[in-house]
């Protein structure tokens, strides 16, 4: 049964492996014996990223790949499947965020939380589906979230986008099934990342976001690589256009006030 999880003999190409949670998948593919395409927008962090996987022993290489743009994403995904000589799984993490009320926000501040969010993921799954389809197998995991489902004040155009991802997914699952192609998400709670330092760094917002957890506390992307490899290996032969919540289960609970007597 443990050979089911394994990634021995298959490559994964991860886009935002740069750092966050993207950099720990990265190093969770490389752990249980897969090749790594580390990706990201910031080549210098690409690389560094397959610098400390091959010091380790594992199998890395990197590239560039701007998720926003058509062309890049398919160099860097047919270059990657090119190194590799297959292409197994690719993994998609990043995203921004302007929190904003609706009546405040901008067209621009629109546009571009968009065009990285859903735009950028629409280039992933095109890119990587394109590939997949041909060859006859591989699986595609991209990046929603908890916004897929609920939302606070100032979440809105984040929200959608990420509410769209998890459309994308269960689109292409239904369009790509018989060619062996598999289309997952990953739904993460609030995690310790880059994108959720200005949060962290307010004691009263970290400290209401953490009692929203059942843990209460914040996730760690460390803690968002099984629920990914799992979607990316043979362990989930049978599973495509669904949604995994690694939540801490923010989703379960309506707020931590327990009654008397429970």
């Amino acid at each position: 049964m443990r050979n089911m999880f394994s990634l021995e003999g298959k490559s994964v190409a991860v886009i935002g492996a740069g750092s966050g949670i993207g950099r720990a998948v990265a190093f969770g593919v490389a752990n249980q014996g897969g090749e790594v395409l580390s990706l990201d927008v910031n080549t210098e962090a690409a690389a560094e990223t397959a610098r400390v996987i091959t010091e380790r022993g594992g199998a890395a290489a990197s590239g560039h790949c701007d998720i926003t743009d058509l062309t890049s994403v398919r160099d860097a995904i047919v270059n990657a499947s090119w190194k590799a000589k297959q292409l197994d799984g690719v993994v998609c993490t990043p995203a921004i965020n302007v929190r904003k009320p609706i009546l405040k926000y901008t067209s621009e501040e629109f546009e571009r939380v968009v065009k990285v969010n859903l735009l950028g993921n629409f280039h992933v799954l095109q890119a990587a589906g394109q590939l997949m389809t041909a060859q006859g197998f591989g699986s595609i995991v991209l990046f929603s979230s908890i916004r897929s489902i609920v939302t606070e004040p100032g979440q809105s155009v984040y929200s959608m986008t990420k509410a769209g991802i998890l459309q994308l997914v269960k689109t292409a699952a239904t369009e790509w099934g018989t060619t062996g192609v598999r289309v997952n998400a990953v739904g993460p709670g609030v995690i310790e990342t880059p994108l959720t330092a200005p949060i962290k760094n307010n004691k009263e917002w970290f400290e209401a976001y953490a009692a929203k957890s059942a843990f209460n506390r914040w996730g760690k992307p460390e803690e968002m690589v099984g629920p990914t490899l799992f979607l990316a290996s043979d362990a989930a032969s049978f599973v495509t256009g669904t949604i995994i919540y690694a939540d801490g289960g923010w989703l379960a609970q309506d707020g931590r006030f327990t009654p008397p007597g429970m």
